[in-house]
């Protein structure tokens, strides 16, 4: 759930096949199949998409399934990491309500999320995280606050393991927000494709068990990659 700063190369591609889960001890909610694409389309900048099925069933009632709502977002990264300093980045993001509300298969208007990232690394350490403010004008939603700080180490050139803490505030007026705990890494298969995993659940604040399972693949030219 915690973010980096750092996109794409310039003029190369991203692509995640995932699902996603969050179970509260109301509602259960399953994104996936779905997919996200980002794309390099300028040095230091990135265009991000996502569009889920979603799955949403609320306790004792059958789960409703389509469109969820669309995710679109531009990373840049201001700073770039020296020896002394991190790399920092922004990564504005507006979800579009292309999701059935009254199904809960989405938030019934477009809201936004506005973080800064930051990240350094240390030979197989590395370690980012951040926060920012969400903004969601939606009946029963509102404006709420969110960060996160992941530390991950590479094992070897197709291993890597990390552990995450997040927190979220209250994001409707009924509940009371949540801190997580998650755990996860990627299987290296080649150097352009991946298998991401993570799990994990809250130790304060309302009560989710998170999930996510993603295939991942990258690919461009090679001499885009230093413009």
């Amino acid at each position: 759930m915690t973010d980096d700063p750092e996109p794409v190369d310039y003029r190369h591609w991203e692509a995640y096949f995932f699902a996603s889960g969050d179970r509260t001890r109301d509602d259960d909610t399953v994104n996936g199949p779905a997919a996200e694409i980002n794309y390099g389309v300028a040095p230091e900048t990135q265009l991000h998409l996502v569009v889920p099925v979603t799955n949403f069933s609320a306790a004792g009632q059958s789960t409703h399934s389509g469109l969820g709502d669309t995710e679109f977002g531009v990373k840049y990264r201001f700073l770039d990491e020296t020896a002394s300093r991190p790399q920092i980045g922004a990564f504005p993001m507006v979800e579009l309500p292309t999701g059935r509300a009254s199904l809960g298969l989405g938030n019934g208007r477009a809201w936004y999320r506005l973080p800064v990232w930051l990240q350094k690394s240390f030979g197989p350490w590395t370690t980012y995280g951040g926060g920012g403010i969400a903004l969601n004008s939606a009946p029963g939603q509102r404006n709420y606050g969110f960060g996160g700080w992941l530390v991950q180490r590479d094992l070897g050139p197709h291993l890597t393991l990390g552990a995450e803490i997040f927190r979220q505030g209250p994001d409707t007026r009924d509940d009371r927000g949540f801190t997580a705990v998650n755990a996860g890494g990627s299987l290296n298969f080649t150097e352009n494709l991946s298998l991401l995993f993570s799990g994990g659940r809250s130790f304060a604040g309302d009560h989710h068990t998170l999930w996510y399972l993603a295939f991942y693949s990258t690919w461009g030219p090679a001499e885009a990659h230093q413009p």
